[in-house]
Formats: C-alpha cells, structure tokens, sequence
C-alpha cells in the first residue's frame, strides 16, 4: 500500500469558501455597497456586449425550468401572489387602477398603429401590380 501521509490541519487555517467570505466582507467594507453594483453593471454591460441579448434569454429560460422541474409550475403562482399583495400593501389600490389605464391606452395606439400600417401596406402597391381604386365587379351595383 501506499505510504499515504495525513497532514494535520493547522490551527486557525481557512477553508477556500471562508477565506472567499472575509475576501469579500473586508472589500464590501473598504468600498461599500455602490463599489459592487458598479462593478455589477460593468460586467454586465460587457456580457451583453459579448454575447447579445439572446444569451440573456438562454439562461433564463434555463433558470426558469429549472426552478419549475425543482418547485413546481404552481411556485410560480404563490410568488406572484406574493408579490402583488406586496405591491399592492406598499402603493395601494390606484396604483394597479393607474397602470390598468396606461396599458389599456398603450394596446389602444399599438391597435390604431397597426390599422395604420395595414392601410398604408394597402396603399402602397407590389411591384408589377396595378392599383385599382375600383370596387369589385361583384360589388358593382348598376344604374
């Protein structure tokens, strides 16, 4: 058999995720909160940069089914109810009434800009293709 030495471990010595924790700790200390959001947003700015938005949408939907397959599609749920007594408790009732209204106003231009297009994409003829403001023969009534 192998000569297998044990080697004791010393006393006050760290594990790597202990000594990653007071890393971290005297950092958030020496440079506070904003020090880690700014750092935060860099990276983030460059992993967007790097990888598009796509990669944004790829981990999501991985972490997503991958809560779903661990809690259940039902979490999803009691987190959103969670969440909305929350909001809720904290901006009160007008606030839903407020942000009803400004959806609704935003689906009504989104509509009326869409018939807009469609009107113009009538408008505008295919290449090759004449333009006929006549009605139909069919709907053609004689007098």
């Amino acid at each position: 058999m192998a000569d297998e030495t044990i080697v004791p471990k010393k006393k006050g010595a760290m594990s790597v995720s202990e000594a990653g924790r007071k890393g971290g700790q005297t950092v958030r200390d020496k440079y506070g909160h904003a020090f880690y959001e700014e750092i935060g947003k860099k990276g983030g700015e460059t992993v967007k940069a790097e990888r598009g938005r796509a990669f944004y949408e790829q981990i999501g939907k991985k972490g997503g089914d991958t809560v779903k397959a661990e809690r259940g599609a039902g979490f999803y749920e009691q987190i959103g109810k969670k969440g909305g007594e929350t909001v809720k408790a904290e901006r009160g009732t007008p606030f839903y009434e407020e942000i009803g209204k400004k959806g609704g106003h935003k689906v009504r231009s989104l509509i009326e800009e869409g018939k807009k297009a469609a009107l113009e994409a009538q408008k505008v003829p295919s290449e090759g293709t004449p333009v006929s403001t006549e009605a139909p023969a069919a709907d053609r009534t004689e007098s």
